[in-house]
């Protein structure tokens, strides 16, 4: 079975093997299929949790146990996709053997807004431009008519997660797709708007458990094949 990597409109998707990674969270719903047996996934507490398919929300600490082929999907917090995993899932790991069939194809507009108005219209458009340029929160509340108090609260409430740690996965996104470019790690670090190689380092393991020398391969492996696309 072949690598096979997607950057889409508020998700990305990762269909490979899985090794065994340390203890960390991210800023974005992770569902994670086993096209074999059982994913197995252990929270900071040490329960183990497994199943077909498990969803882990936001901000949960977690390590994933080694599999020989994973169906894993982020989908950004904010998107139209993550209102149904929030829903069902609250702040702990769930499994969803619903899910098992999960296609690219069902989370591709996740990007849109959620119907029912939240996120708050002023959050995603703070949201929107904080990832679109390198400013700063209190220019991006201004920008969206909050003030930054009033923005980092929204992010809290309806993210389930400080806007930094949002701002940090967005720029984890910039960073892979330098990568799968073909820039170095140092330059995708730039890329990607972090201080230095060894900030990216740091982040990307917090956030994904791996480092950007594990991670390379998986994403050069998936590009040379053709495998990789962004939306």
């Amino acid at each position: 079975m072949r690598r096979r990597f997607v950057i889409g409109d508020g998700f990305a998707s990762y269909w490979g093997p899985s090794t065994e990674n340390v203890q960390h969270r991210h800023a974005a719903f992770q569902v994670t299929v086993a096209v074999e047996g059982e994913v197995v996934v252990t929270d900071e507490s040490g329960a183990c949790h497994r199943g077909v398919a498990l969803i882990v929300p936001p901000m949960v600490r977690h390590r994933m146990s080694a599999a020989p082929y994973l169906r894993t999907w982020f989908v950004e917090p904010q998107c139209s996709f993550a209102a149904g995993l929030r829903e069902r899932c609250g702040a702990g790991i769930t499994a969803a053997a619903d899910l098992y069939g999960l296609r690219d194809e069902d989370i591709r507009f996740a990007g849109a807004p959620e119907p029912s108005g939240t996120p708050d219209p002023r959050l995603m458009a703070a949201m929107e431009a904080l990832a679109r340029r390198d400013i700063q929160v209190t220019q991006a509340a201004a920008e969206a008519g909050l003030s930054p108090q009033r923005l980092r609260a929204l992010a809290r409430r309806q993210l389930g997660m400080p806007l930094a740690r949002w701002r940090i996965w967005q720029r984890l996104t910039r960073a892979a797709l330098a990568l799968i470019e073909g820039q170095s790690i140092a330059e995708a670090a730039v890329t990607g708007g972090f201080a230095d190689q060894a900030h990216f380092n740091r982040q990307l393991r917090e956030m994904i458990g791996f480092t950007p020398a594990t991670v390379l391969p998986m994403l050069r492996s998936s590009a040379s094949r053709g495998d990789v696309d962004g939306d």
